[in-house]
């Protein structure tokens, strides 16, 4: 049986920010450009092979260039450039190839390359033991997975099995994966365009935005945000869950202390479990090991990823309450490596390297210097109209006017790609917001060399405007 090809899907209705909500689209102009100023023929016919054979998708396929290395903060194409890359799909905490984690990976694939599921082996319970350790308070049920989309639906399956509620409430712009479970929880029009019936008593409110939020408070403060949460929880009830990330990884929204402070009483006063998406920002990238850390707060599910399996291999985990260890009944994951003693090499050995390189107490330093540096650059640059972040994940958001806070999506785009010309690699989220996210490991040199670039590009861009 065949089928006729079907119209492209009509997006006159999403915005121009929406269809670039959770990165820089790789279908623009600018994109085009930049294919053309391509010249090595290696790496023309590497993007033209995997057009051919990739389905194309927003972000991804077609690529802009093609890799033969990663090393360290490096990402090397094939014709022998190499990028600082401060995108890196938030796996990069350690950078690429980190010898350490090399070795014990190899050791592992030496002895037990695999476990089935009904097997256990010392190395998964040595990895979950130690996620414990470093998450400290009640979070001492571990559960793994090979991605962050499957922790996702994960937790969201053992909230309703421990509250008995389907419901969930979750934020605006928010992104939990690419799965039907992570888009319907997700906040983002561009993951649901054309899917049809998604899962159903997902509430959504506004996420708590600073600089240009959908509730605006007079003192810029964002408490009020979480009072929305409450009115939403009683007014529907039936609410089981709250998920959100920390800090919104893609733009870099950063809320307040008392925020997270007050969601979690309110999540504790109507017995709604609290789900903290750490996947991208998870594992040191905030200064901590885990983002709820610097809030003063412990969620009920933290689920895990990314950096967690050392830039090399995909792991992802769940982390709850040992009071919600309720449904042994229930396959919560049933995931064909959910026990993967290589993957759970790479995480013990990536949590052994951040304590012995003192990553941690590294990335606060590194914190203050580039708040200094991006904070100049505003005061310099009329096209910067806000700058936000902690740890090494910052957001810098242009605008075409300070006071109306138009978003300069044409602007972001030249710099991206002036940068990319210039060897450093970051995304933009939003259509505006420059994201950067360094490998913890950078040194302070190195981070100085990509700001310069940072700070030259965006000089010449705001020159060119004015």
């Amino acid at each position: 049986m065949s089928f006729l090809p079907m119209n492209e899907p009509d997006h006159s209705g999403l915005s121009e920010q929406s269809l670039r909500s959770e990165g820089d689209t790789n279908t623009s102009p600018a994109r085009a450009a930049w294919n053309q100023t391509i010249a090595d023929e290696n790496t023309r016919a590497m993007l033209a092979e995997d057009s051919r054979y990739f389905l194309h998708q927003a972000m991804s396929t077609p690529c802009l260039d093609a890799l033969v290395g990663a090393q360290g903060i490096y990402l090397e194409d094939a014709a022998g450039k190499r990028y600082m890359d401060f995108h890196g799909n938030n796996v990069h905490q350690l950078g690429y190839g980190h010898p350490y984690v090399i070795e014990r990976v190899q050791q592992q694939l030496a002895t037990l390359p695999f476990a089935p599921r009904r097997f256990t082996n010392q190395t998964a319970i040595d990895c979950a033991r130690r996620l414990t350790e470093i998450a400290g308070g009640e979070l001492n049920r571990v559960l793994f997975a090979p991605g962050g989309t499957s922790v996702i639906g994960m937790a969201l399956k053992l909230a309703r099995f421990v509250t008995g509620n389907a419901k969930v409430v979750s934020l605006w712009d928010s992104f939990h994966g690419a799965s039907m479970d992570a888009i319907s929880v997700g906040g983002e029009a561009c993951f649901r365009e054309g899917m049809g019936p998604l899962m159903a008593g997902v509430e959504r409110i506004p996420p708590a935005v600073s600089y240009r939020g959908a509730l605006p408070s007079p003192d810029g403060s964002d408490v009020h945000y979480a009072d929305y949460l409450e009115y939403v929880i009683e007014k529907e009830g039936g609410i089981g869950a709250f998920i959100a990330e920390g800090i919104r990884n893609t733009d870099v929204q950063v809320p307040s202390r008392a925020y997270w402070q007050r969601v979690r009483e309110i999540c504790d006063r109507h017995k709604v479990l609290l789900i903290m998406d750490d996947i991208p920002n998870g594992m040191g990238r905030t200064g901590h090991w885990f983002t709820h850390q610097a809030f003063g707060i412990e969620p009920d599910i933290l689920c895990i990823g990314k950096g967690l399996g050392g830039g090399i291999v995909p792991l992802a985990a769940l982390l709850t309450k040992d009071r919600y260890n309720t449904a042994s009944q229930v396959s919560l994951g049933h995931y064909t490596h959910e026990k993967s003693p290589v993957c759970c090499a790479a995480a013990l050995a990536t949590i052994e390297v951040i304590e012995q390189e003192c990553l941690l107490d590294k990335v606060k330093t590194d914190e203050m210097y580039v708040r200094e540096r991006l904070m100049h650059m505003q005061e310099k640059f009329s096209l910067i109209g806000d700058v936000r972040g902690m740890g090494l994940l910052w957001g810098i958001e242009l605008v075409t006017d300070r006071d109306t806070k138009v978003r300069a999506f044409a602007a972001a785009e030249q710099v991206m790609y002036r940068c990319l010309a210039l060897g450093l690699s970051f995304k933009v989220s939003q259509g505006n917001v420059l994201q950067l996210s360094p490998p913890l490991i950078i040194s302070r040199d190195a981070l100085a060399r990509a700001l310069d670039i940072v700070e030259q590009v965006i000089g010449e861009v705001d020159a060119a405007g004015n």
